[in-house]
């Protein structure tokens, strides 16, 4: 069955936008499909996990799973983001969960302990054992990189770096010094749909005005929608939406000297691939990075963060803070309800996908991805 999908798919993405459609239902329900994305996506690609301002001090740490590998992303001794393995290796034990501060790791398992860098620095009743050597049992380091505040993980060590795959994302977006921004929302979801139509729907503001009335509705006009003459990148592909420069969200600070005319009030939205995803404005950004698991659910690492001269402007940031995280999360159920909906009428079997619009012209990019990482 999937030779026949993936055939489809191939036969799909090289279609003109104005005669393609969305891709067929199996790509997303199939468990022979998923198998493929883990393989040849989630364990090749740059994955991202959150912003480097998570974890600022040393010992600060969170945990992620990368495809089938736990890993842990930390602040070590000399202030550096790193990314190493979460298995410890003797029995194979997952060694940390959530995210906190630690001087050390510790096995919950036999106390086997490790230092901010991944080095066994404490195995107790080993000293009987021929074969152990600490130097070699140094917890595997995963490839990390930071580009604009953003961290990124790999399991490919011969990846090209992402500064080198996102250097025309670099020209649009750094201007915004987003780095900068203040983290006002770092969470975690699980959602019955498959990471596929969640990216998708982030993709394209065709659904905006509807799905979206009682929140971000109201503030983009579909018509401004702007692409790039370009066409999508290798690794990522954008759009914008210019507002109008009285707009009460999404436009410049009157302290933000960054940023000059049309884009003091232009929001840009990248998806870097696979599925990394963001709408950065002159004043505020809002994120989220996806992870499978299984067809009909995906892992959500949902964040949000400020510009610093926003709040700092603020006669009561606390309520500001309050009133926009209850805000973003509203257009968060909206988009779950969506979504969700989505999966649920792929998984009927009247269902049958239909042709895009030119504001889906992101879908099909990705589309154009996938067959390019799943069809030999």
């Amino acid at each position: 069955m999937s030779k026949q999908v993936l055939n489809n798919l191939k036969n799909l993405a090289a279609k003109h936008l104005s005669n393609a459609t969305a891709m067929p239902k199996e790509i997303y329900t199939s468990n022979e499909i998923l198998e493929l994305e883990q393989e040849q996506i989630f364990s090749k690609e740059w994955i991202c996990v959150g912003r480097e301002t998570e974890i600022p001090k040393v010992g600060d740490f969170f945990t992620f799973q990368l495809g089938n590998q736990p890993i842990i992303i930390l602040r070590n001794r000399a202030k550096k983001v790193k990314a190493i393995s979460n298995v410890y290796l003797h029995r194979m034990m997952q060694i940390v969960e959530g995210k906190g501060n630690k001087k050390t790791f510790t096995c919950p398992y036999h106390a086997w302990t490790y230092n901010l860098d991944g080095n066994l620095v404490m195995a107790k009743f080993m000293d009987r054992t021929e074969c152990f050597d600490k130097k070699s049992l140094k917890l595997p380091q995963i490839k990390c990189e930071i580009f604009l505040g953003w961290i990124y993980v790999t399991l490919n060590k011969n990846i090209q770096s992402v500064s080198d795959t996102l250097s025309s994302l670099y020209e649009v977006v750094s201007p915004y010094r987003m780095e900068n921004y203040i983290d006002i929302i770092s969470e975690e979801h699980v959602w019955n749909t498959n990471w596929k139509i969640l990216t998708e729907n982030f993709m394209e503001g065709y659904h905006l005005p509807v799905a979206h009335q009682g929140t971000v509705g109201p503030y983009f006009n579909v018509l401004d929608t702007e692409f790039d003459d370009r066409g999508a990148f290798d690794g990522f592909t954008y759009q914008t939406f210019t507002k109008n420069e009285d707009a009460l969200v999404g436009t410049a600070h009157h302290k933000n000297n960054s940023l000059t005319g049309k884009w003091r009030h232009t929001s840009v939205l990248p998806t870097i691939f696979p599925s990394h995803m963001y709408s950065l404005a002159p004043d505020h950004l809002w994120y989220l990075s996806l992870q499978p698991n299984g067809t009909g659910k995906v892992n959500i690492k949902f964040g949000a963060a400020i510009a610093p001269e926003v709040l700092e402007d603020k006669d009561d940031p606390e309520h500001f803070l309050d009133e926009t995280r209850k805000f973003l999360h509203h257009v968060q159920q909206e988009d779950r309800f969506v979504v969700e909906g989505i999966y649920k009428g792929v998984c009927s079997p009247l269902s049958n996908p239909g042709p895009l619009s030119w504001l889906e012209r992101e879908n099909h990019e990705f589309t154009q991805y996938i067959a390019k990482k799943l069809v030999n």
